[in-house]
């Protein structure tokens, strides 16, 4: 071992992959005949790697390996797969988090790490983007990119791969010593910050790994740090209301709508600040043994964390529905296809609320496989893998704490952008005149995921062209959940006043200022706590939430066949793939129904036939096609037997909602057409169109009782009530249940190349470009509380997506600049509330530059600059597109150096 490794190990064994390695390609010399070693750095090198690939696999498949993840300016694993063709991506704070591909929300693709299936979970701090939810989307935001060599990303799919995903399958891979020739090591500096924050952000990666004959071993890590703030307004959706206090001088007109009820008021009227500071983790370590060219033994071990410390603030409206609907003094209202909305008024009398959140989670996703690979004789080869990992997602912290002033006033103006509105107030909100303590708000969430495998496979060579490949796969997958919630605090002490005044004690209340559009009293969190005796509170066994509580377990078996074929048809080649997969799956779902334990029991089972050709029209042109039937399972919430009740503040006479799963749901299956046609060109160069089609059977609505319910009439008991329900509070009852039959349609258009035809000095130039386009639809059952059904879009898809990347790199410098579209999409369908009938997000452009200089063949200085726009996140409540959620996240800049040794 020579001593740079042996300085490498001693400062801790360095760090996450590194992508910064060159790429080896072999080149013919035509005038001699000997091969010549033509070393392709940096980007391009990791794109022609990519691009081999696409080309040599037989199921629709894009990749990205080495550079083309660390060096493009991303702060996650999803910041780097939006690149990818046909994923448009989810974002938290800034950053990345689900993956939707070809129009299919992020629940329908599964997640491999090292070849195994896996599930991340973390967390939204926003009730509008789903808080915490127990689904199968993958939360990608808890790796860093660097930890990974190489992604796979399959669109199509065959019998050898595990079954569960409609979308695709991504697989992610880690670094292994025989990667690389002998000794390795590399670490990498960043720092920088946010233009909505003021701190210092950094980053740290680095790796080592050597070989040595027979055994090699390598460990890698990521750290950082991040804060991050977004902030903007937001409503709770609209709601039609009717009130007869108003001022004589609104005219009659106007009056009549106000008592006719046929006026949509926003709700909440909400300025408000999402705070996080974000810490993450990430080591990855491999022990490889190779014995002899037909032995391959590898030992894998991942850890990834992501610990989040959140604060949010808020001032908002808390009249009638949360409306500001006290005393109506004006009012201007426009038609919105055909409904009549409130865009400006002012408003007397009403009740004006700020609140102070203070949140925890951390979100520890394990891993440990052991892989082993035997040729055994010139015929016949296997491949067999064992491991386990787990999930967990832990919040032990939701503080609430909320003020309110009654008998205020305010003006709301939406006139001049219906998506941010303007809120004035006719006292002053620092002010500590008027304001009383209205509730205190404990929660803790702790959700658990398990995944034991164990799978072996088969491949035999038949004749001259053909393989048979059969194996078996074993799969446990376990996930448990637990809510513990003290809400008992609402009124149910005096407010601490100042002496002698009707003004709240300053001990207890701070100014929050750091909104730029406004400033607002709010709580202080300890000190509130501190005065009612709550510092040492401490959520108990009592305080646990029963329907909230409990577990779904699925055992699969599986058994696949498949024969592959690599011949000639005419002077072409022709090779494919024809396969059946077997899997039997029992489901136990355990929880508490009608107060009472209740564990139910099933089991489905099903044959998957796959068919993948790849037709060679030319050297250089590839037609691919693709049939298969594949299935989704439903989510881990809709199969559970309890019921969840939503904690959405209730004002007198609102309807609240209760959601109860259904275990004997079946998977969404789906039958899959995909042919594309392909060109391939010099260094990192192609051209590919491609089409695809799925046909899905059982699509999973969720649907609303005819009737409304107490909670004693659904056997739930009233500690589940939401603050301002009471025992007569009426509830809309939904069941998610098997529907209609779906489709999804689309095509994908990819394009990248060097400009090397271009005079220099443009020759160094290139692109990289991809659009997709999708199209599906889904009967929704009893949309909006109407009775009536609706067609309405996929849940996650946007019809329209696109990257496009421009670099310019040379030996010594290169840069890029990249842009990700989305269009506008769906992300929940109402059945039962009144208030909208779906709600969703308006499309985004993200544009991302990155920039190194190479100082010498080991040192490397980089810069990157990530959403360079300050792209507005508008969330939009309503077909009729109204005003939910507006956020701007900022602009991150970051620089550092990289050294490879």
């Amino acid at each position: 071992m020579n001593k740079k490794v042996k300085t490498a190990i001693a400062l801790g064994v360095i760090t996450a992959l590194s992508t910064t390695y060159a790429i080896p390609v072999i080149a013919q010399e035509s005038a001699d005949d000997t091969l010549e070693i033509i070393e392709v750095k940096g980007f391009r090198g990791a794109v022609i790697k990519a691009k081999d690939l696409k080309r040599e696999s037989l199921v629709a498949q894009d990749s990205i390996v080495a550079e083309d993840i660390a060096d493009f300016p991303d702060l996650n694993l999803a910041d780097s797969l939006q690149r990818v063709p046909g994923i448009a991506i989810t974002r938290e704070g800034g950053e990345g988090r689900q993956i939707s591909l070809r129009g299919m929300g992020p629940q329908f693709t599964r997640v491999e790490v090292n070849g195994m299936e896996a599930l991340g979970s973390s967390s939204s701090p926003m009730d509008s983007r789903g808080a915490v939810t127990r689904s199968r989307a993958f939360d990608f935001n808890i790796f860093a990119s660097e930890l990974f060599n190489q992604i796979d990303v399959k669109k199509s799919y065959s019998a050898e791969i595990e079954e569960g995903g409609i979308g695709g399958t991504v697989n992610l891979k880690t670094a292994k010593p025989f990667d690389f020739s002998g000794p390795k090591g590399v670490v990498g500096v960043q720092g920088g910050t946010n233009t909505n924050t003021d701190n210092f952000d950094n980053r740290f990666v680095g790796m080592v790994s050597n070989t040595w004959d027979k055994f090699g071993a390598l460990a890698s890590i990521a750290y950082s740090t991040r804060k991050s703030s977004e902030h903007g307004y937001n409503t709770y959706r609209w709601r039609k209301k009717s009130t007869s206090d108003y001022s004589d001088s609104i005219d009659s007109g106007t009056a009549a709508l106000l008592e006719s009820g046929d006026l949509w008021f926003s709700r909440g009227n909400r300025y408000s600040v999402w705070n996080n500071e974000q810490e993450r983790l990430g080591i990855t370590a491999s022990l490889q043994y190779r014995p002899s060219d037909d032995v391959d033994l590898s030992l894998d071990f991942m850890r990834g964390e992501l610990n989040n410390t959140l604060d949010e603030h808020h001032i908002s409206t808390g009249g009638s529905s949360s409306t500001a609907l006290g005393r109506v003094e004006e009012l201007e209202y426009i038609d919105n296809n055909g409904d009549k909305e409130v865009v400006f008024a002012r408003y007397s009398d009403t009740t004006v609320r700020t609140e102070s959140r203070e949140d925890y989670n951390e979100s520890i996703f394990t891993q440990v496989t052991f892989n082993a690979d035997w040729v055994i004789s010139d015929a016949l080869s296997v491949e067999a893998q064992i491991g386990t990992s787990s999930s967990e997602y832990n919040q032990p912290k939701v503080n609430k704490a909320n003020l309110m002033r009654e008998g205020s006033g305010i003006t709301t103006d939406f006139t001049q952008d219906r998506f941010y509105g303007v809120n004035t107030y006719d006292f002053d909100p620092t002010s500590t005149d008027g304001w009383l303590v209205k509730d205190l708000y404990f929660q803790e969430d702790y959700m658990n995921t398990d995944y034991d495998n164990a799978k072996v496979d088969f491949r035999y060579l038949v004749g001259d062209s053909g393989t048979i490949s059969f194996g078996a796969n074993y799969k446990k997958f376990t996930n448990s959940g637990e809510r513990r919630r003290d809400s008992g605090y609402v009124q149910s002490k005096d407010t601490p006043l100042n002496t002698g005044v009707n003004t709240i004690s300053s001990d207890i209340t701070e100014v929050y200022s750091d909104h730029p559009d406004q400033s607002w009293l709010q709580l202080d969190m300890d000190a509130v706590k501190a005065f009612y005796g709550l510092s040492d509170l401490s959520l108990g066994d009592d305080t646990v939430v029963e329907t909230y509580a409990f577990e779904v377990q699925e055992e699969t078996q599986a058994l696949y066949g498949l024969y592959s074929w690599d011949s000639i048809l005419g002077d072409s080649t022709f090779r494919g793939s024809i396969g059946l997969r077997y899997y039997n799956t029992e489901l136990t779902s355990s929880g508490v129904s009608n107060g009472e334990d209740i564990t139910m029991v099933r089991d489905y089972s099903g044959v998957l036939p796959t068919l993948n050709v790849v037709y060679e029209v030319s050297e250089d042109v590839l037609l691919r096609f693709s049939a298969s039937k594949n299935l989704t399972r439903p989510s881990l919430g809709a199969l559970s037997v309890s019921a969840s009740v939503s904690q959405a503040t209730l004002a007198e006479g609102d309807i609240g909602s209760v959601s109860i799963g259904n275990p004997d749901l079946e998977p969404y299956s789906s039958v899959n057409i995909d042919t594309s046609i392909e060109s391939y060109f010099e260094g990192v160069g192609y051209l590919s169109a491609a089409v695809f089609f799925k046909d899905i059977e059982d699509f999973i609505v969720t649907e609303t009782a005819a009737e409304t319910k107490t909670l004693a009439e659904l056997s739930l008991p009233e500690s589940l009530l939401p603050n301002g329900g009471t025992s007569d509070t009426q509830f809309n009852v939904t069941t998610p249940q098997n529907a209609d039959a779906s489709t999804i349609k689309g095509f994908e258009l990819s394009f990248q190349r060097d400009f090397d035809f271009l005079p220099e000095p443009f020759h160094n130039m290139g692109m990289i470009a991809n659009y997709t386009w999708a199209d599906g639809t889904s009967k929704y059952r009893n949309v909006q509380g109407s009775g009536e059904d609706q067609v309405k879009a996929f849940q996650g898809l946007s019809k329209s997506s696109y990257n496009l990347t421009v670099y310019y790199e040379t030996d010594t410098w290169g840069a890029r600049i990249a842009a990700a579209y989305r269009d506008r999409y769906i992300s929940r369908v109402e059945s039962g509330l009144g208030d909208e009938d779906e709600r969703g997000f308006h499309e985004t452009t993200y544009v991302d530059f990155s920039a190194f200089y190479q100082l010498s063949e080991a040192l490397k200085l980089n810069i990157e600059g990530i959403n360079l726009t300050n792209q507005q996140e508008v969330q939009y409540s309503d077909s009729s597109d109204r005003q939910y959620n507006t956020t701007t996240s900022g602009r991150t800049y970051m620089a550092g150096v990289t050294y490879k040794f």
